[in-house]
């Protein structure tokens, strides 16, 4: 078992939910030599946050968005506002999703699902870029 580690740097993105399956496929240099393992990506910030979802639908990452400023609304009386009014809000969307997910690998290949990608679920409205640790841990040969 060996274990790699990559750093991804995404540019700017507009608040929503953004599929990055293949940034950081990309970002993996050896991701096809490996046999069996698992990749662990971790977001290194508080206000946004990654996620698996459905990956087909264009509807999907809107709905999303709609639900979760339905669920943590900016119109809201935060004591935390001194980053502006998106910033709490982003923080309680980020705790909600989390800051990393763990996906299997399989025969060099991420083995997600049919309709799965991963999102970068930016919480901010106008926000910087956003930086990623990959860890695979796999068996290669």
């Amino acid at each position: 078992m060996e274990i790699q580690q990559y750093h991804l740097s995404l540019p700017p993105h507009r608040r929503g939910f953004h599929l990055i399956t293949q940034d950081v496929v990309n970002a993996i240099k050896n991701l096809a030599e490996a046999r069996v393992g698992l990749l662990h990506i971790f977001i290194q910030h508080t206000s946004a946050s990654i996620s698996i979802n459905e990956n087909a639908d264009p509807d999907v990452p809107v709905d999303l968005e709609m639900a979760f400023n339905r669920i943590a609304p900016e119109a809201w009386p935060y004591v935390h506002t001194c980053e502006g009014p998106d910033d709490m809000p982003a923080h309680v969307k980020a705790s909600l999703l989390g800051n990393s997910i763990t996906i299997p690998v399989s025969d060099g290949r991420l083995a997600l699902g049919t309709w799965q990608g991963i999102y970068l679920c930016e919480h901010r409205n106008h926000a910087s870029s956003r930086r990623l640790v990959l860890t695979l841990q796999a068996e290669f040969g």
